[in-house]
């Protein structure tokens, strides 16, 4: 592995992008003083992660970027890589080439490099381990480290032996793993506090967790218990509800068959009652006609009697008016005896109503006074409930109160014991206290200040970083905006690229000519094509040339003649060939005269720009076109010359020859003109946004660069800031700890007795206590009692009153009976006092008609004289007519009274029917409560099962045990395990599982502490290997380079003797060395008496034993032999061949032996003030020459 380049641009006085090519062997770089070539070692130095602002000899870390001369601005960024050949692979990476490099922007913003993709600062360091590159390394050697090995303390010369030895590794690996020792101690600490903390816990739940277990045993066999119970009540309910529902069935059935009879025997009353009415109607209707037919009669004779008989014939008439009225009377009678018949029934029946309704409201009123009686009692029952549970939930809590009353008593007991320890301890920590408490504060006040500094540091990163990410956005925001535009316009620059390529817009003719161009080199092309004309006379152009813009422009006759027979032979159609050979301008010589006129532009010609072989062709389609404003001054100046020009305006109207005039809006807005000019902008503007989106990306690479820069320092300040917290609190937790100490030191003999006569008042105040909670516990036994002798009482007297409820509600049912069967009479006899009512007011109507019927006769009797014949031989008919309706009327009134007797007898039958069916009505009714009652007694049953075990009756009968048989039995054991359940007061069922949460956390503690311990030991164990193997490789490395420095120091000095020594009394890893020296001639002497010199050729002696011992693969030397004379500068040189087999050597010097010794030379000189450059080896030779 070897350095094959360095590439440096606008670091320091490089402003310039200069490329160092390196070989095998000794490279010289020579320049004069202040020339810029330390600049290359500083460079070299900075890419491979130097931080310290000192060693770059800058006061700032943009001191490196080129700030600028009187001529040239400052850069903005620094730029450094280093390409090292890996053929070898001695660096952990599969590559054969490997460039590191550096970025710094002016910014701030920086970057890492490997080939080519970003890195961290860490990464480039493990790169270089062990190898010793790096900055730490002994592959950059310059007048800052020779002095810093011959003035230094021993300690600080210690890193460079280390590297040499091999050993910078793996003490990295053994401060990581002290980290980690660190880390797993606090862990253990705090592990250690929580199993503390548990132990104090599990004692206590473990005790309450076997009580909880006692408690659900018990709960399990109540469960048990509770359970048959239920399922016996539930089989004797059942029962219970079977038997019932058979009789209910039966009852059911028996009352829906008297229902249904009786609603046959209704059905048919109604029948006989609508068959009586029409009856009464019929027979109403024949003593009706009987009475008209004899009125007719009566009438017809006064009729034949004329005047002479005309009082006898309205006697007779008055006579047979009469007996109709009487007979009228007669029924109406009847009908009133029926009515008051029914009406004496209807009022029997409201007074029996009103009697059985009193009876109702007295039964109602008994049975509401039974339920208040009930409900009082199960209120009372109720209430001693309630406070029976009160009694026994107040009994558990002074249980309790009582268990921690004892566990009070013996922790204050334990306690007083602790006091008088803690007294002897204060008193041993009280030595030292203010010595401790002084350094606490001191550390406390260094470590906060710190703190504030790195605060403030990392709100400045933090806003930074903010910033960048503002920019950051800003800048993506942007780049999608012109990577839009620029998508938008490529598009249509392609769209119209094809568009052109294609000659959309042309005739078919001319795209096939066209298509021939290749062919044909004659064919120049569209006249479109080739003129160029500012956008706006385009409209003008376009107008002027008309269909002339698509003539096809040729070489030659010959070519226009190929291209026609061409047309013609394919049939492709017509097109205009403008030869150039023939083709001439014709001039208008008004049009120079009318230049001069106002609002005149040009000529059309003029306007376009061409290649000077179409100019002709231009004249030619234009010459004679004059180019106006606007309309108003191309008509003026048409008329001026007589309508002899052609004109056109630039919003395309057109004025030709003759006066006709062409205008408008165009159909479409294709402009074959605009088409090459919109091509060129568009390309100009997609070049410029390209360039744009090219500049926002590197902006954009520059601000990623900045922000990961900016969190890697951000993150580095913030780890530290968290170390320097954690010093802090520490800090903070050692003063309070002191002045903790201090203050219980001084404060403790009166805090102790304060507390023991405290203790001793608790004492007494929980003895108190106790003998108030054993009067209340037996104060609270007495009252249950109490409350049980009360719930017996009213369970006894509930049962009496339950038979009492049962007995009112069965006698209010068979009075709710009753009064149906009295209200269906008393509504029965209003119907029929109603019927009888309407038969009244037929009478009258009837006997109002017979009246009104005389009346009119007498008024008719003029009239039926002329008909005396005619009546005669209807007084003949109706006479056989009224015997027959006589004899119908008879057999009538038989058949009705028929219909009344069996009218009577269905009443009766419907009375005895309605009474059976009121007896069948009452036994449902009482059946129905009954099996209510059952069923609300067993969903009682099956709610408490729910509710207290969550079972279903389903669930429950799995439970069933069959030994369990007897329901009293099983009571007794219910309420012996209800009563050992009370005895052991308040239980917390969840212990059992906080006790095994507790325990479980606890087991798992225990055995992270066991590992936590084992990880402890491991991490022991790993630093103690690293110990032993570090020293033993140290030792056996620092014994080699003892013997290779004593042999340089004889090479270099021509003799003598070199020295290394370690700093005896400390540990062999840490201790410093010490150099001694001998020169030829000379005692041995500490370094601070040598020469300078000798000095610097010591230190060069003990650089060059290390390079042979651990080669790195490059070495860089800066004047490092700057203070030697020339004898010794041709050793310095001999030697430096000799190690050049493992190692490649870049020589910054200005010595004259050294050059000769280099293979190559670069030459370093400012022909530019202030701006380093590379000359050329030609130019250096000849110079030392």
């Amino acid at each position: 592995m070897y350095l094959k380049s360095i590439e440096v641009q606008g670091f320091k006085s490089f402003a310039n992008k200069i490329v160092f090519e390196f070989h095998q062997g000794i490279t010289g770089i020579v320049g004069p003083n202040g020339s810029g070539k330390s600049n290359v070692a500083d460079a070299v130095r900075w890419v491979l992660g130097e931080q310290s602002v000192k060693q770059l000899r800058g006061s700032s870390m943009q001191d490196v970027i080129f700030a600028g001369t009187e001529n040239r601005k400052p850069l903005s960024y620094a730029y450094v890589a280093i390409t090292l050949d890996n053929s070898d692979h001695k660096l952990a990476i599969d590559y054969e080439e490997v460039t590191v490099a550096r970025r710094l922007y002016r910014s701030g913003e920086s970057e890492y490099l490997i080939n080519g993709s970003p890195c961290r600062l860490k990464e480039v360091s493990e790169l270089f381990y062990d190898t010793g590159i790096g900055k730490e390394g002994y592959s950059i050697i310059g007048q800052g480290q020779i002095d810093r090995i011959l003035s230094g303390k021993p300690e600080e010369r210690r890193e460079l032996f280390d590297e040499a030895a091999g050993i910078v590794k793996f003490k990295k690996r053994k401060a990581t793993a002290q980290k980690k020792l660190e880390n797993e101690r606090d862990n253990l600490v705090r592990v250690n506090d929580i199993l503390s903390e548990l132990e104090r816990q599990v004692e206590p739940l473990q005790l309450q967790s076997e009580k909880a277990k006692t408690y659900l045993k018990k709960k399990n066999e109540l469960k048990d218990y509770d359970v048959n119970m239920f399922l016996m009540e539930t089989e004797r309910i059942a029962s219970e509800q079977r038997e019932v529902e058979e009789k209910f069935k039966i009852a059911e059935e028996q009352l829906k068959e008297s229902t249904d009879a009786r609603e046959k025997i209704r059905q048919e009353y109604d029948r006989l009652g609508e068959s009586i009415t029409e009856m009464d109607e019929k027979i109403n209707a024949i003593r009706e006609n009987i009475s008209n037919t004899s009125v007719m009669k009566e009438k017809l004779e006064s009729q034949i009697q004329i005047l002479a008989e005309q009082i006898h014939t309205a006697e007779m008439t008055d006579e047979h008016l009469q007996s109709r009225l009487d007979a009228i009377a007669r029924e109406q009678k009847e009908k009133e005896e029926a009515k008051a018949s029914y009406e004496k029934e209807k009022y029997s029946g409201d007074e029996q109503l009103a009697q059985v309704r009193k009876r109702q409201e007295e039964a109602a009123q008994t049975l509401a006074e039974i339920q208040k009686q009930i409900a009082s009692c199960n209120e009372g029952m109720e209430q001693g409930q309630k406070e029976l549970f009160a009694l026994l939930n107040r009994r558990a809590d002074i249980q309790a109160k009582q268990q921690r009353s004892d566990t009070m008593v013996e922790q204050i007991n334990i306690r007083k014991a602790e006091l008088g320890k803690r007294l002897l301890d204060r008193k041993t920590q009280e030595t030292d206290l203010d010595s401790v408490l002084a350094d606490c504060k001191k550390d406390l006040e260094e470590v906060s200040a710190h703190i504030r500094k790195l605060s403030e540091q990392e709100k400045e990163l933090s806003a930074k970083e903010k910033e960048w990410r503002t920019k950051a956005k800003e800048n993506d925001c942007a780049l999608e905006e012109k990577q839009n535009e620029f998508h938008r316009q490529q598009s249509r620059l392609e769209s119209l690229k094809n568009i052109a390529e294609r000659y959309d817009g042309y005739g078919n003719s001319i795209r096939k000519v066209m298509e021939q161009k290749e062919h044909n080199p004659g064919l120049l092309g569209v006249v479109s094509d080739l003129m160029q004309v500012d956008k706006k006379y385009e409209i003008a152009i376009e107008t002027a040339l008309g269909g002339n813009i698509q003539n096809i422009v040729t070489e030659d006759e010959a070519t226009a003649k190929k291209m026609i027979a061409f047309l013609k032979q394919n049939r492709f159609g017509r097109a205009t060939f403008l030869p150039l050979t023939s083709v001439s301008a014709r001039k208008n010589p008004k049009n120079e005269a009318a230049l001069k006129e106002p609002g005149v532009i040009g000529i059309a010609s003029q306007l376009v720009k061409c290649e000077q072989k179409y100019e002709e062709v231009a004249a030619y389609l234009l010459g004679r076109v004059l180019v106006a404003d606007s309309i108003d001054h191309a008509i003026a100046l048409a008329k001026k010359n007589h309508y002899s020009l052609h004109i056109v305006t630039l919003e395309g109207e057109y004025l030709s020859p003759g006066g006709s005039m062409t205008g408008g809006a165009f159909k479409n807005s294709s402009n074959l003109l605009a088409r090459r000019r919109e091509v060129e902008e568009l390309e100009t503007k997609t070049n410029r946004l390209l360039q744009e989106i090219a500049q926002i990306k590197n902006r954009r690479e520059d601000l990623l660069t900045a922000i990961e820069l900016n969190e890697e320092d951000l993150e580095q300040v913030k780890e530290t800031l968290q170390k320097e917290f954690i010093r802090q609190n520490t800090a903070k937790i050692n003063v309070d700890r002191a002045m903790q100490q201090k203050n219980e030191s001084e404060e403790v003999f009166s805090s102790l007795m304060k507390e023991r006569q405290q203790m001793d008042r608790q004492v007494e105040e929980i003895r108190a206590d106790q003998t108030g909670i054993k009067e209340e516990l037996e104060h609270s036994r007495q009252r249950e009692t109490e409350i049980q002798h009360a719930n017996e009482a009213f369970q006894k007297m509930l049962e009496e009153q339950k038979e009492l409820e049962n007995k009112a509600e069965s006698e209010l049912s068979g009075i709710q009976l009753e009064e149906a069967n009295i209200r269906q009479k008393v509504e029965f006899a209003q119907t029929n006092v109603e019927r009888i009512n309407g038969d009244l007011e037929k009478f009258e109507t009837e006997k109002t008609g017979l009246l009104e019927n005389a009346k009119n006769s007498k008024e008719d009797v003029e009239k039926k004289q002329h008909d005396i014949a005619e009546i005669q031989k209807t007084i003949l008919a109706s006479s056989d007519s009224h015997g027959q309706l006589e004899q119908k009327l008879r057999e009538s009134v038989e058949q009705k009274e028929q219909m009344s007797a069996e009218y009577r007898g269905f009443f009766r039958k419907q009375e005895e029917i309605s009474e059976r069916c009121n007896g069948l009505d009452k036994e449902v009714f009482r059946l129905n409560n009954q099996r209510e009652k059952l069923n609300e007694s067993a969903e009682q049953q099956t709610n408490y099962l729910w509710e207290e075990y969550e079972l279903t009756p389903h669930a429950a009968a799995e439970l069933r045990n069959s030994e369990y048989e007897d329901p009293f039995a099983l009571k007794k054991l219910i309420a012996a395990v209800k009563d050992e359940i009370r005895k052991l007061g308040t239980v917390n069922v969840n212990a059992i599982e906080e006790y095994k949460e507790v325990s479980e956390r606890y087991t798992f503690l225990k055995g992270q502490h066991d590992d936590l311990v084992e990880a402890e030991q491991t991490l022991l164990g790993i630093i103690e290997d690293l110990d032993s193997g570090m020293r033993k490789q140290f030792m056996e490395k620092f014994a080699e380079i003892q013997k290779e420095f004593n042999a340089s120091f004889k090479h270099l000095f021509g003799g003598g003797h070199g020295a290394l020594e370690l700093v005896e009394d400390e540990d062999i890893l840490e201790c410093g060395i010490r150099i001694i020296a001998q020169p030829p001639g000379k005692k041995l002497q500490n370094m601070m008496q040598m020469s300078g010199g000798e000095k610097a050729l010591t230190a060069i002696a003990l650089l060059f034993a290390i390079q042979a011992l651990k080669p790195s693969p490059f070495c860089l030397l800066d004047e490092i032999e700057a203070a030697l004379d020339d004898s010794n500068v041709s050793r310095f040189a001999s030697y430096l061949n000799k190690l050049t087999k493992n190692t490649q050597f870049i020589v910054i010097t200005h010595r004259r032996g050294t050059m000769t010794a280099a293979d190559r030379l670069y030459g370093i000189t400012m022909q530019e003030k202030g701006v380093s450059t590379l000359v050329s080896v030609d130019l250096i030779e000849h110079d030392l020459n």
